[in-house]
């Protein structure tokens, strides 16, 4: 079964349920040599999307689902990978069950732009709920936002 290492809303393991009933979490981990970062500010409806881009010394929290091919599918359609504003890039995860290999969604478009603070707020629950650690749950809140009106 495909991993799918989750950066996003997507780690929160309840909405991953309900768009993906099939696709379990498998464990939490670190994407070592990446860095979260947002772009594609004039595709999103509230702000800048979501992304990760390779950065030697930086790392990414993320959750690490077993995806089965129907969810893949559908995960795809929902992630905007089947019209080409996202594309999967495989990855290494270290985790506690050791390294593993999984794809992420990466935005094809250019970094630059600031997320929503709805979307920032989304994103550190999610981190949350995934047990992250608190420190970068932090972080997260503290990423600069768009302002109101822009």
């Amino acid at each position: 079964m495909p991993l799918y290492a989750a950066f996003g809303s997507n780690m929160d393991p309840r909405r991953m349920s309900s768009r993906c009933p099939h696709s379990p979490l498998r464990t939490t981990g670190w994407l070592t040599g990446w860095r979260l970062t947002f772009g594609g500010e004039e595709h999103g409806w509230d702000g800048a999307l979501p992304t990760i881009v390779e950065d030697p010394i930086e790392q990414v929290f993320v959750a690490i689902y077993d995806v089965t091919d129907e969810d893949v599918s559908h995960l795809d359609v929902l992630e905007s990978a089947d019209t080409g504003l996202y594309r999967k890039t495989r990855v290494r995860v270290s985790t506690m069950l050791g390294e593993l290999l999984a794809w992420a969604y990466v935005l094809d478009a250019y970094e630059g732009g600031l997320p929503s603070a709805s979307y920032v707020g989304i994103l550190a629950d999610a981190a949350e709920a995934a047990d992250a650690p608190q420190d970068y749950v932090d972080a997260l809140r503290a990423l600069p936002c768009r302002s109101i009106g822009l």
